[in-house]
């Protein structure tokens, strides 16, 4: 057995204990425990303020627990140095609510631009971005920029952008909470289809239809705490 495979038995992610204070508030965080499987994808979801986007920062390593660990493929986040740090982040794709693409770059060029940060060459550029557009049903505004897209094709080119890397874990963070139902839908589907081929997904949101429709496992959060977690799609706050 390789050590992939044997890596793929354990979770992705483990919360161990996490506590977050801010000075002179209460916990945001407030000894969160929890596991993400390989392949899994989970919902969180939880008023404003519940410590939902706190945890995902935690995740990312942007901020640090006042206590507790996090572990990705069993390695400690909080103990990688700089390097070790940069490479672990690019094993994540992040999709945000307010899409976060380039103004004045193409379709094309939003993503070319991820893939240089990452080292990639020009001959990777050219052949994965066309296949990623095509993924998420851009194919044909490859050359358009963002204010000539609709908002539900911002988000698919968010979510292109985040995948074309091929990470481990995708986290989107309330990517529908701007958009219609159509296109919330659209959004969903695609997402189901990244999780289908094999990568890890973590939404939040506050959609309850959103969360319904997938059937998967809902962590519910309130005050910092996780109150909840079903294995199949019950949003009840």
């Amino acid at each position: 057995m390789s050590d992939t495979e044997k890596s793929h038995k354990d979770p992705i992610i483990r919360v161990n204990n996490v506590r977050k204070i801010y000075m002179d508030s209460l916990p945001a965080l407030d000894g969160v425990s929890l596991s993400v499987d390989h392949k899994e994808f989970v919902s969180i979801v939880g008023h404003s303020g519940a410590g939902k986007t706190t945890l995902l920062k935690m995740i990312l390593a942007e901020e640090f627990p006042s206590e507790g660990e996090i572990l990705f493929d069993n390695t400690n986040i909080y103990e990688l140095k700089k390097k070790e740090m940069n490479k672990y982040r690019r094993r994540i794709g992040m999709v945000f609510q307010d899409f976060r693409l380039l103004p004045h770059k193409t379709a094309f060029e939003n993503i070319a631009f991820a893939m240089e940060a990452a080292g990639r060459t020009d001959e990777e550029i050219e052949s994965d971005v066309p296949h990623v557009l095509d993924l998420v049903d851009l194919g044909d505004k490859i050359w358009n920029f963002p204010q000539e897209l609709s908002g539900g094709e911002k988000q698919r080119l968010a979510i292109a952008r985040a995948i074309v890397n091929q990470p481990d874990l995708v986290i989107a963070d309330e990517p529908t909470g701007n958009l219609d139902p159509v296109n919330t839908h659209d959004i969903v589907q695609i997402l189901k289809k990244i999780n289908d081929l094999g990568t890890t997904v973590i939404l939040t949101t506050h959609n309850r239809g959103v969360v319904e429709s997938l059937n998967h496992r809902v962590i519910t959060m309130e005050n910092g705490k996780i109150v909840r977690d079903d294995s199949h799609g019950r949003y009840v706050i």
